[in-house]
């Protein structure tokens, strides 16, 4: 494993970014968690810090111009440095089914509000710190961005949205020595967990066509990946959907 980095997690304060964070701890990096809940939020910070890194906590919602700007500059005035950004939070309406016509304005908003303003305010603030350090960002997608979700389609558009931001910023940041990547991960997490009560023939449908035949654990399976990604092991990939699913995604 590289040298230590300063990573900024978002949304982490539970589920894929939780163990993208407890990952990176163990490694050995300082790691921001930036989430709205504060008392999970300041929870997995302290659990970086047990795993051998050092975790912050920073209050944010990711889809407020001001809060995510106040985290990046908190960060940098503690920090001195900002090697690694990863977008994980989502709205909390991702895992609801709903008909597409059905889908209420105010839904599709939120959706739009956390997942492509949130990227848009994060790229900006955290661009001229990645440049610096030669940096890099990982946004979370999904497998449904690349086949769609019946009852899940606001949700799928959002994440084939972030696929095509993603490989455009490839190709603008790639001069200034700034990788982007996605990954779209298949993970046992709270969210799933609603999903699967909300559609209860959802769990065999997902597990039915894996081929390792489970749910991936968010630390152990999805964080490494995650943390290669941001590492200087990954120097050369930019641009790249990476499927941390168990396979099963047939896209590839």
């Amino acid at each position: 494993m590289s040298d230590s980095k300063v990573v900024l997690i978002t949304g982490a304060s539970g589920g894929v970014g939780r163990g993208i964070a407890q990952s990176c701890g163990a490694a050995g990096w300082t790691v921001w968690i930036a989430a709205r809940r504060a008392l999970e939020g300041a929870r997995v910070a302290a659990e970086v810090t047990e795993r051998g890194g050092t975790g912050h906590f920073v209050e944010c919602d990711a889809a407020v111009a001001a809060d995510v700007e106040r985290a990046v500059a908190t960060l940098v005035a503690t920090s001195a440095r900002l090697d690694g950004v990863v977008l994980n939070a989502t709205s909390g309406l991702s895992p609801k089914p709903v008909v597409f016509t059905d889908v209420p304005i105010a839904d599709l908003q939120d959706h739009v509000a956390v997942s492509l303003r949130g990227l848009h305010l994060l790229a900006g603030a955290v661009y001229p710190h990645l440049r610096t350090s030669a940096g890099s960002l990982v946004v979370l997608t999904s497998e449904a961005g690349f086949e769609g979700k019946a009852k899940l389609s606001v949700y799928a558009a959002i994440k084939a949205a972030q696929r095509g931001i993603v490989r455009s910023l490839a190709r603008e940041w790639g001069p200034d020595g700034i990788r982007i990547n996605c990954v779209a991960p298949l993970a046992g997490t709270p969210a799933m967990d609603r999903a699967f009560d909300m559609d209860p023939e959802m769990a065999a449908r997902v597990l039915g066509r894996n081929p390792l035949g489970r749910m991936g654990d968010p630390e152990t399976d999805v964080g490494p990946i995650v943390r290669f990604l941001l590492s200087d092991d990954a120097r050369y990939l930019t641009g790249n959907t990476l499927m941390a699913d168990g396979g099963s995604c047939p896209i590839t």
